[in-house]
Formats: C-alpha cells, structure tokens, sequence
C-alpha cells in the first residue's frame, strides 16, 4: 500500500525493491558495523580501528541504499557516518581533539532525527 499525493516526491510504502535495510545484508552493512561502535566505545585502543572502517562501512551502505531506493534516512545518515568516520581519523591522528562520547551521541540522536524524520517526510523519495 503506497500513500502519496500526485504531487509529492516521497512515498510511505513499508517497502521498496533493492532497500538494503530489509534485506539479509543489513547485518554486514549496518548491525555488525554497530556492535563494532559499542565495543570501540570500551576499548579505546581499539577504537580507530574498528570506529572508522565500520563508520564507512555504514555512510557507504547508506549512500547506495539512498541512490538505489530513495529511502530517506539514508540522505542524512550517510554524510553523518562519512563525517563520524573523517572526525574520527583526525581526532586519533591528533590534528582535532577527539571527544569521543560526544561523537557517538552526535551520532545516536542525528540517526534517531533521521529515521524520525521518515514520519512526515515519507519513507522513500519516488523517482520523478
């Protein structure tokens, strides 16, 4: 079931062909990504090297899922983990300071504005 006005650009179907999200590979490209942020978030030795590849790993997937179906959280979710990523590389090479718990609240509450921002926007932006 798909709800959208003749003139609106973004759909509220609970499903598009090619979302990433609801596929199996949501687990590599989002989930494991995730559980590497909360474990780099206790072990900051360990932390460049699992915070920045599964930061890109995350903006990457984001940023197809976005080019290949339009779903919305996607547009901001992918520069916030391309910027998460970029910030964090700076910060462990010592040219910014890192403020870590910072970084991840950042994070948390732009992923959680971004999926929220699927109510009134819709969940897919429709191909003109």
């Amino acid at each position: 079931m798909e709800t959208k006005s003749a003139n609106s650009p973004v759909s509220t179907s609970s499903r598009q062909p090619g979302d990433l999200i609801c596929s199996s590979n949501s687990l590599f490209l989002w989930w494991l990504p995730t559980i590497a942020v909360i474990v780099g978030a206790s072990w900051p030795q360990g932390r460049p090297w699992l915070w920045i590849p599964a930061f890109l790993v995350m903006g990457i997937a984001c940023a197809a899922n976005a080019a290949r179906c339009g779903r919305v959280h996607c547009y901001f979710t992918a520069p916030l983990f391309f910027l998460a990523a970029v910030y964090d590389g700076l910060g462990e090479f010592h040219v910014v300071p890192l403020y870590a718990g910072i970084l991840l609240v950042v994070v948390l509450v732009g992923t959680a504005l971004a999926f929220l921002a699927e109510y009134p926007l819709g969940r897919y932006r429709t191909k003109a």
